[in-house]
C-alpha cells in the first residue's frame, strides 16, 4: 500500500505543476497593478523640454498644468524602441484631439536632451508639453517599471488607469478610448 501511495505522489506533483503553468500563461504581463490608481497624480515641478510645440511657452511645469481635463500622460525615452513604435499612433491621437502630456525619462540627461528635442522635431510632437524627469523622481513616484507607460488622468488629476507597453490601435479601442469617453461624461 505504501508503494502505491509513493507512486501517486509524482502524479499529484505534475498536476499541480501543470495548474501553476496554466495560470502563469493566462496572466497578462501588461496588467501590473498600480497602487496609484484612484489616487492623485504626484506633485512635481520639472523643466519642460524645448520642442516645436509648447503653446503655453512653459519653461517649467507642475501637476497643476496637467489637471482640469481628461488626458493621457505618457512616459517615454529616445532609447526605447517600443516608444518609437507607438509614437506615430500618439500623433494620430493628438490629431483627434486627445490631450497627451509627456514625461521624458532619460538615461543620461546631458547627452540625451538634444536627442529628445530632435526626436520630437523629426517625428512630430504628440504632446501638449513634455517634462524632463532628470532625477527620475517623478517616475519613481509613479512606480514606472520602464518605458513606455501611459497613465489616464481624470479632470481632477486622479490616476484612473495605468497601461504598460505601447499604445496602439487595439489598446486604444479596447482599453483607453472607452475609459476616456466615460471620464469625459463625469
Amino acid at each position: 500500500m505504501n508503494k502505491r501511495l509513493f507512486l501517486f505522489i509524482p502524479l499529484v506533483f505534475f498536476v499541480l505543476l501543470g495548474l501553476l503553468f496554466w495560470r502563469g500563461l493566462s496572466l497578462n504581463p501588461n496588467e501590473k497593478p498600480s497602487a496609484l490608481v484612484n489616487k492623485p497624480f504626484p506633485e512635481f515641478t520639472l523643466s519642460v523640454l524645448a520642442a516645436a510645440e509648447n503653446p503655453q511657452h512653459l519653461v517649467r511645469a507642475s501637476r497643476n498644468d496637467i489637471i482640469g481635463r481628461v488626458s493621457l500622460v505618457n512616459v517615454w525615452a529616445t532609447w526605447c524602441t517600443t516608444c518609437l513604435a507607438e509614437h506615430e499612433f500618439l500623433n494620430r491621437l493628438k490629431s483627434q484631439g486627445v490631450l497627451i502630456y509627456g514625461i521624458y525619462y532619460p538615461i543620461d540627461f546631458v547627452e540625451e536632451k538634444s536627442g529628445a528635442e530632435e526626436w520630437l522635431r523629426d517625428l512630430h510632437n504628440p504632446y501638449v508639453f513634455t517634462v524632463v524627469d532628470e532625477d527620475r523622481k517623478l517616475g519613481m513616484n509613479l512606480g514606472v517599471f520602464g518605458t513606455p507607460e501611459t497613465f489616464v488622468l481624470d479632470k481632477k488629476g486622479m490616476i484612473r488607469h495605468r497601461h504598460l507597453g505601447d499604445v496602439n490601435e487595439m489598446v486604444w479601442v479596447n482599453e483607453l478610448q472607452p475609459l476616456l469617453q466615460a471620464l469625459e461624461k463625469e
